[in-house]
C-alpha cells in the first residue's frame, strides 16, 4: 500500500452521511480511481451547461444554469469520495495520485473556461474564464511543487478550489435571475473577475509558505 498523501481538510469528510456513502461505495466494489474519472464528467457537464447558456433564454437557459449548479456539487462530491473510499476503504493504489491531481486540472479548466464563454457578452469574458483556469492550475501547481520540495502541501485560500467552486455554485444560481435586470451573463463575468484576483492572491500566498518553510528548515 503506497503511503497516505496529504489530504485537503476537509470538515465534512467527517459527517455521519459522507461516511455512510463511502462505506456504501465501498461495499459495492466502485474503484476510487473511477469516482475521481466521474468528479472529470461532472465538471465537464458543468463546463458545456455553462457554455450553452451564452446562446439560451428563458426556460432553458434557467435549467442549463442550475445543471451546471448541480454538476460543480457533484464535482466535489466525488473529489471527496474518491479520497474516502481509497484511504479509509484501504483501497489505495501507487498511482491513485494521478487519478486523484490530474482529472482535477482538466476539471477547472472545463468550468472556468466555461464561464467564461458563458460570460461572452461581456468585455474580455472569455479571456477572464480562460486567465481564471490558468491561476486556478498554477495554484494546484504551486501546491504540488512545495510537496516535491519536502514541504507541507499548502491548500490555503483565499481561493482554493472549494472557494471557487462554491463562488460559482452561487453564481450559476443568482444567474438564473438575471433576466429579472435585463442582465445575461454579467454576474458571472463579475464572479470571474473575483476568482482571477483570488487566485492570483493565493498563488502568491502559497509560495510564500513554502519559501518561509524552506527557510526555516
Amino acid at each position: 500500500m503506497s503511503p497516505e498523501p496529504q489530504r485537503r481538510p476537509l470538515a465534512t469528510r467527517e459527517r455521519g452521511w459522507a461516511k455512510a456513502l463511502a462505506q456504501s461505495l465501498n461495499r459495492a466494489g466502485v474503484a476510487p480511481n473511477l469516482i475521481s474519472i466521474a468528479s472529470l464528467a461532472f465538471a465537464i457537464g458543468a463546463g458545456v451547461a455553462l457554455w450553452a447558456t451564452a446562446q439560451s433564454v428563458g426556460l432553458a437557459r434557467v435549467l442549463e444554469l442550475l445543471a451546471a449548479a448541480g454538476c460543480i456539487q457533484l464535482r466535489l462530491l466525488c473529489n471527496m469520495l474518491d479520497g474516502m473510499v481509497a484511504i479509509e476503504g484501504g483501497r489505495q493504489t501507487p498511482y491513485g495520485e494521478i487519478f486523484n491531481d490530474m482529472p482535477d486540472r482538466f476539471a477547472d479548466v472545463a468550468i472556468l473556461v466555461g464561464a467564461g464563454y458563458a460570460s461572452s457578452e461581456f468585455p474580455w469574458g472569455v479571456q477572464l474564464g480562460w486567465l481564471a483556469a490558468i491561476l486556478a492550475i498554477l495554484t494546484a501547481y504551486a501546491r504540488l511543487l512545495g510537496g516535491a520540495m519536502g514541504t507541507r502541501q499548502y491548500f490555503t485560500g483565499p481561493m482554493a478550489k472549494p472557494h471557487r467552486m462554491a463562488l460559482l455554485t452561487v453564481a450559476c444560481l443568482l444567474s438564473t435571475l438575471e433576466p429579472i435586470v435585463g442582465w445575461h451573463g454579467q454576474v458571472l463575468a463579475a464572479t470571474l473577475i473575483v476568482i482571477v484576483v483570488g487566485c492570483g492572491a493565493t498563488l502568491v500566498r502559497r509560495t510564500s509558505q513554502i519559501v518561509s518553510e524552506v527557510k526555516a528548515r
